[in-house]
Order: structure tokens, then sequence, then C-alpha cells
């Protein structure tokens, strides 16, 4: 005969089901990740990025921060991945692993060291996120618009490879991007979907001869013309605009203001470009992320920067080259290059002067 003890069994099936409960509440990481970057590209005369110098140079960066070893300008490519940094917030101490996939580029430059030598993808092993400590960053002895990034409200990271309030990369590379532009016979910037999905953010941005003048025009759909006569000159209009604009699409404020610090000196240059957000189904395409143990919320804002090759900037380049004036071309260093195609002229003196001029100080660190 069977005895029965409902009982036990009542008890053993609520045992198991708190277990399951108090596991799967464990299971949940009290882990956010953040990131920003920006996707540099150089319309052609088709409004489609076109091939260019995507060397960004290392001027900007301090000597303490890795690079691949070769010269970027041998690097063919369309789009430079500039600046990539992911944040980690959490309320307690953990361990993470983290690796990115670049399968349409090379990654160029990192920091902390990676367990992986990058090419087409990046690695760090066992990244301590420690928001109770306060260890020592590495500094250089030169300014650097590096260091800005760190003034977010982060946990420190402790690796095997160095400390840092985040980790950090760059790299080249050929993919399609979601955002043609070109300047229309009347001079009027067409700025155009090109698979028809909804793109955020859309800023037309110009400044010729230090007039900084600017228009948002929010979400473009299919297509839209832009009128460079109706931009506004309204430097803090631009500065508040852009950063509700990364506000709205994910980071934190201080993530926000970090950023623009960051690029400040070159998202405002001499020149005509197209700022607008990658939607983060186009950034996990490009740059696939894999966090482990994996946190529940990861955002990702990438900033694209299409520069236009106005009339304007080139009739600047051709009177350049009449009056042999090298400090004027230098002044648009890395972009230069397609101009002078766009131009006609391939093979100068002075041209030749320019590019050596920018690369001696591209491929020069800040100690």
């Amino acid at each position: 005969m069977k005895t029965k003890f409902p009982g036990v069994s009542f008890f053993l099936l609520s045992c198991l089901v708190a277990g399951t409960l108090l596991s799967s509440t464990a299971d949940r990481l009290d882990l956010t990740v953040h990131e920003w970057g920006t996707f540099t590209s150089v319309a052609g005369e088709n409004g489609l990025p076109t091939s260019w110098r995507t060397y960004g140079g290392r001027e900007d960066l301090p000597c303490f921060v890795n690079s691949f070893g070769g010269f970027k300008e041998a690097v063919p490519g369309k789009v430079r991945m500039e600046t990539p940094v992911l944040y980690f917030y959490s309320p307690q101490e953990m361990m993470t692993n983290v690796k990115v996939l670049f399968p349409g580029g090379t990654i160029t430059e990192w920091f902390p060291q990676s367990a992986v030598r990058p090419n087409e993808s990046i690695e760090w092993r066992s990244v301590r996120i420690s928001p109770k400590t306060t260890p020592d960053f590495p500094a250089g002895t030169g300014p650097s618009h590096y260091y800005t990034a760190r003034n977010t409200d982060a946990a420190p990271l402790q690796t095997a490879g160095g400390n840092e309030k985040f980790l950090f990369y760059r790299g080249v590379g050929n993919f399609a991007l979601p955002m043609s532009a070109k300047v229309t016979a009347d001079g009027q910037v067409l700025a155009r979907s090109v698979d028809g999905k909804p793109i955020d953010g859309v800023i037309l941005f110009e400044n010729r001869g230090g007039k900084r003048r600017y228009r948002l025009m929010g979400s473009v759909r299919d297509e839209v013309t832009i009128d460079r006569e109706s931009l506004q000159d309204n430097w803090a209009g631009l500065l508040m605009d852009l950063e509700q604009v990364l506000i709205d699409h994910g980071l934190y404020q201080r993530e926000a203001r970090a950023m623009i610090e960051t690029w400040r000196d070159s998202w405002f240059e001499e020149g005509t470009r197209l700022f607008y957000i990658f939607s983060k189904q186009s950034v996990d395409a490009v740059l696939p992320l894999t966090i482990q143990p994996a946190p529940p919320e990861v955002t990702r804002v990438f900033v694209g920067r299409m520069e236009i090759i106005t009339p304007e900037i080139q009739d600047d380049v051709r009177q350049a080259l009449a009056h042999k004036d090298l400090s004027k071309l230098e002044r648009y260093g890395r972009f230069l290059q397609p101009i002078a195609q766009r131009i006609g002229v391939l093979n100068d003196p002075l041209l030749n002067s320019a590019y050596r001029s920018y690369d001696s100080r591209a491929t020069t660190c800040t100690n």
C-alpha cells in the first residue's frame, strides 16, 4: 500500500518555485552600459560616401593609447570610426568580458590594452567594474581632448592592460551609411535616407570663415532639401539642440556634454557637414557588441558626420593653390584630398606639402 504525503509534496513544490524565483532575481544584473561614438565620412558628387584620407591622427591622443602599428592612410576606407567609448554603471563591484566585432573595417587604436590583438575585433577580458574605488588613470604631459570623456558618473574600470573610466577604440571601415547628402545646382543641400527609413537628429552645420550657422531638421524619412541661407547664427542654441538630441536618444546629460566637448574642436571646424543619429539597429549591425554576463540595458548612441564639399570650399582651395597659400590648404586637413579630387587636381607640389604637414602631425601622439 502506498502512503501519500500531500503536505510534503506541496512543501517541495513551494521550495522549487521559490528557488526558481530567487535564481531569476539573482540573474538580473544591476548593470547599465552606455556607449557613444562617431562615424565620419565625406560625401561624393552623388551624395554617397567616397574614399578619403581616413587617418584621423594620433595628435589628439595620449601616447599611452595603443595603436595597431601601421599607418592608417594605407588602410583604405570610406568611414572613420572615431572614439567609441563604453561606460559601465553598477552599484556594486563585478567582473565582465567585452567583445566588439568590426567586420566592415579595422580597429586602429584602443585602450586599455586588450586580451586579443585587434584587427576586425577587440576583446577585453576580466574587466573589473569598481564603483567604490578611485584608481589612478594614466595621463600624458600634454593636453588632449581624450581626457574629456572621463567627465561622467560611470564606474572606474580596472583591467590587466590598465585602468580607465571607459573602454576606448577607433577604426577605419567600408560599410554602407544610412544617409546621403549633396549640393544641388542652386546651392541647397539635398539630404536623403538611403533606405527610406527615418533618420533622427539631422542637423546641417556650416562654418565659413569662423561664422558658424546651423539648422535642426529633426527626423528625415525620405529626403529633404535644406536652404543654406536659412541656417541660423546661434552658437548657444546649436550646443543646446545637439545635447538634447543625444539625451533624447539615451545618453545621460554628463555623457552628452562629454561627447560634445570631446569633439568641439573637430565637429565645428571650417566646412559644411551633416550630423545625424544612427539607429541602434544600424550600430549593432556594424559593430556587434557582446558583454558577458549580459546587462539588461545597453544604450549605443552614434553620430553620423558627413562632410559636404560645397562650391565655396572648392573655390577656396582653387584660390589657395593659385596664391600658393599653404596655411589655407592645411586648414582643410584630412579632408583636403577629396576636395582636390573634386576640383580635378590630382598632383600638385603645394598639395603634397599640405599632405605631408598633416601626416606629420597625425602620426605624432601627445606625451
